[in-house]
Protein backbone atom coordinates (compact mmCIF):
# COMPACT_ATOMS: atom_id res chain seq x y z
CA UNK A 1 0.00 0.00 0.00
CA UNK A 2 1.34 3.57 -1.04
CA UNK A 3 -1.19 5.43 0.45
CA UNK A 4 -1.11 7.33 4.15
CA UNK A 5 -5.04 6.24 4.25
CA UNK A 6 -5.81 3.36 6.19
CA UNK A 7 -9.32 3.90 7.17
CA UNK A 8 -12.34 2.59 5.63
CA UNK A 9 -10.57 0.16 3.01
CA UNK A 10 -12.04 -2.70 1.60
CA UNK A 11 -10.77 -6.13 3.36
CA UNK A 12 -9.08 -8.65 1.43
CA UNK A 13 -11.21 -11.12 0.82
CA UNK A 14 -14.03 -8.19 0.10
CA UNK A 15 -10.95 -7.54 -2.77
CA UNK A 16 -10.99 -11.40 -3.74
CA UNK A 17 -14.73 -11.27 -3.85
CA UNK A 18 -15.20 -8.74 -6.27
CA UNK A 19 -12.28 -10.40 -8.49
CA UNK A 20 -13.65 -13.51 -8.36
CA UNK A 21 -16.70 -12.08 -9.54
CA UNK A 22 -15.43 -10.35 -12.21
CA UNK A 23 -13.80 -13.51 -13.43
CA UNK A 24 -15.67 -15.74 -15.76
CA UNK A 25 -17.27 -18.60 -14.40
CA UNK A 26 -14.25 -21.91 -14.73
CA UNK A 27 -11.68 -19.57 -15.38
CA UNK A 28 -8.10 -20.48 -14.06
CA UNK A 29 -7.33 -19.14 -10.82
CA UNK A 30 -5.08 -16.23 -11.00
CA UNK A 31 -2.84 -14.00 -9.14
CA UNK A 32 -3.31 -10.41 -9.84
CA UNK A 33 -1.64 -7.40 -7.72
CA UNK A 34 -3.89 -4.49 -6.50
CA UNK A 35 -1.58 -1.20 -5.30
CA UNK A 36 -3.69 0.99 -3.31
CA UNK A 37 -1.75 4.54 -4.05
CA UNK A 38 -2.14 8.37 -3.28
CA UNK A 39 -2.79 11.06 -5.67
CA UNK A 40 0.79 12.12 -6.42
CA UNK A 41 1.74 8.28 -7.97
CA UNK A 42 -1.67 8.13 -9.57
CA UNK A 43 -1.21 11.27 -11.22
CA UNK A 44 2.39 10.60 -12.50
CA UNK A 45 1.37 6.70 -13.08
CA UNK A 46 -1.24 8.05 -15.39
CA UNK A 47 0.14 10.90 -16.98
CA UNK A 48 3.34 8.00 -18.10
CA UNK A 49 1.49 5.64 -19.11
CA UNK A 50 -1.64 7.00 -20.39
CA UNK A 51 -0.34 10.80 -21.28
CA UNK A 52 -3.27 12.32 -18.66
CA UNK A 53 -1.67 14.79 -16.31
CA UNK A 54 -4.33 14.51 -13.76
CA UNK A 55 -5.21 10.62 -10.74
CA UNK A 56 -7.40 8.72 -11.69
CA UNK A 57 -9.29 6.20 -10.10
CA UNK A 58 -8.13 2.98 -11.27
CA UNK A 59 -5.31 2.08 -13.90
CA UNK A 60 -5.13 -1.49 -15.26
CA UNK A 61 -1.40 -3.00 -16.77
CA UNK A 62 -2.23 -6.45 -17.93
CA UNK A 63 0.64 -9.15 -17.63
CA UNK A 64 2.10 -10.78 -20.76
CA UNK A 65 3.85 -13.64 -20.38
CA UNK A 66 6.05 -15.22 -23.74
CA UNK A 67 4.23 -18.16 -24.71
CA UNK A 68 6.58 -20.71 -23.29
CA UNK A 69 6.04 -19.22 -19.51
CA UNK A 70 3.17 -20.44 -17.56
CA UNK A 71 2.40 -18.07 -15.34
CA UNK A 72 -0.76 -17.60 -14.06
CA UNK A 73 -0.36 -13.66 -13.30
CA UNK A 74 -3.20 -11.53 -14.90
CA UNK A 75 -1.42 -8.09 -13.91
CA UNK A 76 -1.82 -5.05 -11.56
CA UNK A 77 -4.18 -2.86 -11.43
CA UNK A 78 -3.39 0.44 -9.43
CA UNK A 79 -6.49 2.06 -7.52
CA UNK A 80 -6.01 5.33 -6.13
CA UNK A 81 -7.54 5.46 -2.79
CA UNK A 82 -8.72 9.65 -2.36
CA UNK A 83 -10.33 9.33 -6.26
CA UNK A 84 -12.43 6.24 -5.41
CA UNK A 85 -14.08 8.26 -2.14
CA UNK A 86 -14.45 11.62 -3.17
CA UNK A 87 -15.96 9.51 -6.54
CA UNK A 88 -18.07 7.87 -4.20
CA UNK A 89 -19.59 10.82 -2.50
CA UNK A 90 -19.95 12.87 -5.39
CA UNK A 91 -21.68 10.21 -7.10
CA UNK A 92 -24.25 9.18 -4.04
CA UNK A 93 -22.54 5.88 -4.03
CA UNK A 94 -21.60 3.79 -1.21
CA UNK A 95 -17.92 3.75 -1.01
CA UNK A 96 -17.84 -0.55 -0.97
CA UNK A 97 -20.28 -0.19 -3.96
CA UNK A 98 -17.84 2.46 -5.64
CA UNK A 99 -14.69 0.24 -4.59
CA UNK A 100 -16.67 -2.84 -6.22
CA UNK A 101 -17.03 -1.11 -9.11
CA UNK A 102 -13.61 0.02 -9.27
CA UNK A 103 -12.20 -3.36 -9.02
CA UNK A 104 -14.44 -5.10 -11.55
CA UNK A 105 -14.09 -2.72 -13.82
CA UNK A 106 -9.91 -2.97 -13.47
CA UNK A 107 -10.38 -6.42 -14.00
CA UNK A 108 -12.15 -6.33 -16.60
CA UNK A 109 -9.37 -4.36 -18.62
CA UNK A 110 -7.13 -6.88 -17.30
CA UNK A 111 -9.28 -9.95 -18.66
CA UNK A 112 -9.11 -7.42 -22.67
CA UNK A 113 -12.32 -5.49 -22.59
CA UNK A 114 -12.22 -1.72 -23.11
CA UNK A 115 -14.56 1.14 -23.86
CA UNK A 116 -12.13 3.05 -26.05
CA UNK A 117 -15.61 2.76 -28.46
CA UNK A 118 -18.97 2.98 -28.01
CA UNK A 119 -19.68 -0.27 -29.17
CA UNK A 120 -16.22 -1.22 -26.73
CA UNK A 121 -17.99 0.80 -23.89
CA UNK A 122 -21.82 -0.67 -24.20
CA UNK A 123 -20.42 -4.14 -23.94
CA UNK A 124 -17.88 -3.69 -20.98
CA UNK A 125 -20.65 -1.64 -19.05
CA UNK A 126 -23.12 -4.32 -19.58
CA UNK A 127 -20.82 -6.70 -18.55
CA UNK A 128 -20.07 -5.01 -15.19
CA UNK A 129 -23.52 -3.87 -14.79
CA UNK A 130 -24.47 -8.02 -14.65
CA UNK A 131 -21.39 -8.24 -12.24
CA UNK A 132 -22.04 -5.67 -9.75
CA UNK A 133 -25.77 -6.76 -10.08
CA UNK A 134 -24.47 -10.28 -9.03
CA UNK A 135 -22.60 -8.79 -5.60
CA UNK A 136 -25.81 -6.78 -4.93
CA UNK A 137 -24.84 -3.63 -6.04
CA UNK A 138 -27.09 -0.91 -8.34
CA UNK A 139 -26.29 -0.03 -11.29
CA UNK A 140 -22.81 1.70 -11.52
CA UNK A 141 -24.17 3.74 -14.56
CA UNK A 142 -27.98 4.74 -13.53
CA UNK A 143 -26.94 8.20 -13.69
CA UNK A 144 -24.95 8.23 -16.79
CA UNK A 145 -28.02 8.69 -19.46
Amino acid sequence: MATEVTVGLPSEDMFKQWIGAALPMNHDPVELVIRLVDETESRQLNRDYRGKDSPTNVLSFPFEAPAEVPVSLLGDLVICVQVVVREAAEQGKSPSAHWAHMVVHGVLHLLGYDHLTDAEAQIMEERERTILNDLHFSDPYEDKD
